[in-house]
């Protein structure tokens, strides 16, 4: 088998999102981490879904159950060339499973900021 190397998107994390996944259990972490990876490397985690209400497949969730709880960690792929993680929280509502609203709010703030990041950072080269 030959293995060919695949250019690695930076990861860039906005707001306090690193810090919120370093506090998730160390195995919830692991997995996250690896389907982040498969994002930077240009492909898509099984456990990546696309979340509700951004329209399409370029702001996607990754959710993980552990010992009765759910975690989520919330990036994008809409600007090329870079992986933002806008979102990374323990879900505690215990009905539905959708994101609570006050999640989604946080997200699209987020999402501004990336996008203004990366157009400063990215596209005047």
């Amino acid at each position: 088998m030959k293995l060919t190397h695949r250019a690695s998107k930076p990861c860039i994390f906005i707001g306090a999102s690193r810090e919120d996944l370093k506090e998730f259990p160390a195995s919830v972490r692991g997995e996250i981490g690896h389907a982040l990876r498969e994002a930077q490397l240009g492909g898509e985690a099984i456990s990546a879904k696309a979340l509700k209400g951004f329209g399409g497949r370029d702001v996607l969730e990754i959710i993980e159950d552990f010992d009765g709880d759910t975690y989520r960690a919330i990036y994008t792929v809409r600007f090329a060339g870079v992986i933002y993680v806008l979102h990374a929280f323990q879900k505690k509502s215990k009905r539905g499973i959708a994101t609570p609203k006050q999640h989604i709010a946080l997200v699209t703030k987020r999402l501004r900021i990336a996008q203004e990041d990366h157009r400063t950072r990215f596209e005047g080269r």
